[in-house]
């Protein structure tokens, strides 16, 4: 496998973690760049420890939870999307407001943006290919693409104001719907 095989399935694995950052972006306004990089880290430690974890799991671990992966990824993001649709419609202030780059929502949403690397290890062991460099080219990839979709999400703020809030909740729940039908049909 090549490096630029390699760097496309980590695009594509890095595609829901894009995603959702646009939606966390577009609702954090916070100035600092903590949140930005809170969010991207994580989500690329994550997919860079999944793909480990799928190899070195080979048939038994993955076989068991690919019948339900999907169901805990969409279950997760749709639990955080409506918290966050929720707050979009309630006139708190903003300390009060969920901060989805710390605690237990970010790492929900690391797991939920995560679960196709576990599944992507699994193949790469199937064909005896060593994990590492992949992996680490996965996480990289991931936490740029984070990284640009928090601030994607950021000037979507600043365009369309408190409205993002609930639409970054819909994105999420839409992910997860998305998840959801790739598994089932």
């Amino acid at each position: 496998m090549n490096l630029i095989t390699i760097i496309l399935v980590a695009v594509g694995l890095g595609v829901d973690a894009f995603s959702v950052a646009i939606g966390i972006g577009a609702v954090n306004t916070k100035k600092s760049l903590s949140p930005l990089l809170r969010l991207a880290f994580a989500f690329g430690l994550f997919q860079f420890v999944m793909p480990l974890i799928g190899w070195l799991a080979g048939l038994t671990v993955v076989n068991i939870i690919s019948g339900f992966d999907h169901w805990i990824a969409f279950g997760l993001l749709g639990y955080v999307g409506g918290k966050m649709i929720k707050e979009g419609f309630e006139d708190a202030d903003e300390e009060e407001k969920t901060d989805q780059t710390r605690g237990w929502p970010l790492l929900l949403l690391s797991i939920a943006t995560s679960i196709d690397a576990l599944a992507v290890g699994f193949s790469f062991s199937i064909l005896k290919f060593p994990i590492f460099f992949p992996a680490v080219i996965i996480g990289i990839v991931c936490f740029f693409m984070t990284v640009i979709g928090m601030i994607f999400g950021k000037v979507l703020a600043k365009i369309f104001g408190r409205k993002v809030e609930i639409f970054g909740g819909i994105v999420l729940i839409a992910i997860g719907v998305k998840i959801l039908m790739d598994h089932l049909l």
